[in-house]
């Protein structure tokens, strides 16, 4: 198959989005909007992000799309659009290739996620790059910065969860519900409907967790020159953690990432709100800290029950390291 082909094979034969002037067809797409528009990219490598040792090509398209909309999640807006740009190399089947953006298509259904352009070109490796495009009313996108001394910090979710299912799957053996954490690591559920319903919020910092709660912790406190501070024993962990080692439970929940739940810090005032809305999702949401002290470096602590406090460094996944 030609690239012509291949991409008249993917693209969308009906749009969702109202916005939408021109989609797929012409030298770029065309879309109009009264609304703030927020927008993100990312880009995943095979055997760098993924690999088809632990990912069929469905999940591979799932979760590239749905990291980036956990971007999205995180500044508050609502997925409108994506972009998908990949690099095609020998070895991968016509049906895979489709098969990945099947995963990409089914996760943007969800949320009426239009595709309205890309590319695909012939290259040593796969690599898939995504745009993804979203709204947030005026002025109401969730910015790092905004965190401030007196703050409850909380978190989606449970944590670690994503990084417990990679081990089930390169570490063969009896696991208690082992389906749950393979899902958690392959299907993760971005928390758009939650994060975009927090608009009546006055002040609120957020940040998907990407690579780790340590990580994103210590993005906010850098970014708003703040202390933050995290209980150890408020970190919360799905019913069957318990069963893996204890080492790998605390270097998972604290630098595991992939999770691609949601931190942020709110003030004391409207962490009610952030809770009513939680339960109007149905979403988990736990008070995990607070943030302690203007601080000019920005700096994360933990909290230990019996042991002294120990400083969070940025650690996780880093790129380029």
């Amino acid at each position: 198959m030609d690239e012509f082909s291949f991409i008249d094979s993917i693209k969308q034969k009906t749009y969702s989005q109202s916005s939408l002037i021109k989609g797929i067809g012409d030298d770029a797409a065309v879309f109009r909007s009264s609304m703030d528009i927020v927008t993100a990219v990312d880009t995943f490598v095979e055997n760098v992000h993924f690999s088809k040792e632990t990912m069929n090509s469905f999940h591979v398209g799932y979760r590239a799309l749905a990291a980036n909309i956990s971007d999205l999640a995180a500044m508050g807006a609502v997925p409108a659009f994506y972009l998908v740009s990949i690099v095609i190399p020998k070895g991968w089947e016509q049906n895979e290739l489709v098969q990945i953006f099947d995963g990409m298509k089914q996760l943007a259904e969800q949320y009426k996620m239009d595709l309205i352009g890309g590319d695909t070109v012939s290259g040593k490796e796969l690599s898939i790059s995504i745009t993804v495009l979203g709204y947030t009313m005026k002025d109401k996108s969730r910015f790092r910065s905004d965190s401030i001394q007196g703050d409850v910090v909380f978190v989606t979710g449970t944590l670690g969860d994503s990084q417990a299912g990679f081990h089930v799957l390169t570490n063969p053996d009896n696991y208690i519900e082992p389906a749950y954490f393979v899902n958690k690591h392959r299907m993760p559920s971005p928390r758009v409907d939650f994060s975009s319903k927090l608009n009546n919020i006055s002040r609120l910092a957020l940040n998907d967790i990407s690579d780790g709660i340590a990580s994103e912790a210590n993005e906010i406190a850098e970014a708003s020159s703040v202390t933050i501070t995290l209980v150890d024993e408020l970190l919360p962990t799905s019913t069957n953690f318990n069963q893996f080692p204890a080492d790998l439970q605390y270097k998972w929940k604290l630098y595991g990432g992939e999770d691609f739940e949601l931190m942020g810090t709110v003030s004391k005032e409207e962490w009610n709100e952030v809770k009513r809305i939680a339960e109007l999702t149905n979403t988990m949401v736990s008070k995990i800290g607070y943030v302690s002290a203007a601080d000019p470096v920005g700096r994360v602590f933990l909290k230990q029950n019996h042991n002294k406090d120990i400083i969070l460094e940025k650690k996780g996944y880093v790129h380029l390291k």
